[in-house]
């Protein structure tokens, strides 16, 4: 029986599985997950702001926002592959995020200070709003994590994540994808599609959180699943402060 699947990889079926608790004692919880969640998010906030803030006072925050992406993403592969770390790590990768998304929204907020000065605010208004919607349509079973729905979502952000891993790629070799950073016809549908697989990652995620409450996951997978639902909040508002940008270049 598959009771963990997801597309974000960082909340995968494996994951949960291998680490069920035998003991009705410590055990993980769908409220001790979303009060990790919400801590994980405030030491986001507190070191965006600290790049935020940098940017304000003349300070080049290009190192804050490739040295969060890199540190992010290799603290995020430990805890992968460390689930047992996560209650040390989570906090740390939050907070390299957090210099990560504070500097690079500084950077949009200065590119579109003059046609669209509250760009950063209506992204972060539109990152909740979505949130909280997806989360309301699946406590009311209105979107249900079926096997095919959970199918056509892997699927999906898998091929965004090669997609995007290709593009990496050839700008190595100075060779663009138009469409990915461009405000074009099709640029802005295909942002739309990106952030609409975002959104429902997190109906993923949430069906995995509570299938791993109810299978007597140990406490410590409240951090495992509280960072893995902090990468989809994050992906889902820096794809949804690119569509926005794309639609303000039309200006």
């Amino acid at each position: 029986m598959e009771l963990f699947k997801s597309g974000n990889p960082t909340l995968s079926e494996k994951m949960f599985k291998s680490t069920l608790s035998a003991y009705g004692e410590d055990v993980m919880t769908v409220r001790g997950t979303l009060n990790k969640f919400g801590f994980l998010f405030l030491m986001v906030m507190a070191t965006a702001f600290f790049s935020w803030y940098s940017f304000g006072q003349g300070v080049d925050v290009t190192s804050y926002m490739w040295g969060g992406a890199i540190g992010g993403l290799i603290v995020a592969l430990v805890i992968v592959f460390k689930k047992t770390w996560a209650p040390f790590l989570a906090p740390a990768y939050a907070l390299l995020e957090g210099l990560f998304v504070g500097a690079i929204s500084a950077y949009y907020n200065h590119a579109f200070e003059a046609t669209a000065p509250y760009i950063i605010t209506q992204a972060v208004g539109l990152t909740f709003g979505v949130a909280i919607a997806m989360f309301v349509l699946y406590n009311m079973r209105i979107i249900r994590a079926t096997e095919t729905f959970k199918s056509v979502i892997i699927t999906a952000t898998a091929g965004i994540a090669i997609f995007y891993l290709i593009s990496i790629v050839l700008r190595f070799f100075s060779i663009d994808i138009p469409f990915i950073h461009q405000g074009s016809t099709f640029g802005i549908i295909f942002s739309l599609f990106v952030v609409a697989i975002a959104a429902l990652n997190l109906i993923l995620d949430f069906d995995m959180i509570e299938r791993g409450s109810d299978a007597g996951a140990p406490r410590f997978m409240e951090w495992y699943g509280a960072f893995g639902l902090l990468v989809t909040i994050v992906w889902l508002y820096l794809e949804i402060l690119r569509l926005l940008a794309k639609l303000n270049s039309r200006k």
